[in-house]
């Protein structure tokens, strides 16, 4: 979580509303998940790792989503499994 609260941040009060809102969500709740170290969904992990550019981990955020059959939330991991 250290990941995104860095990120935050570094914004501005506006960009981190504008950024929560382009994530589908409000600087509130990403404030108060923070502080009272909430499970994040793995949706809302990817695009706030999405419109960070990379910024915010996603394995930060849900390490446990790697061992999960999340294909469209993470399709890396689905073409990972298919090389192998």
């Amino acid at each position: 979580m250290e990941t995104l609260r860095q990120y935050l941040n570094s914004l501005d009060p506006l960009a981190q509303a504008a950024y929560a809102k382009r994530c589908g969500t409000t600087i509130g709740y990403l404030r108060k998940a923070l502080s009272i170290k909430q499970n994040f969904d793995g949706a809302l992990v990817r695009l706030l790792w999405d419109h960070s550019r990379g910024e915010v981990s996603r394995h930060e955020l849900r390490p446990d989503i790697w061992t999960l059959p999340e294909h469209d939330i993470w399709p890396e991991v689905a073409q990972q499994r298919t090389a192998a």
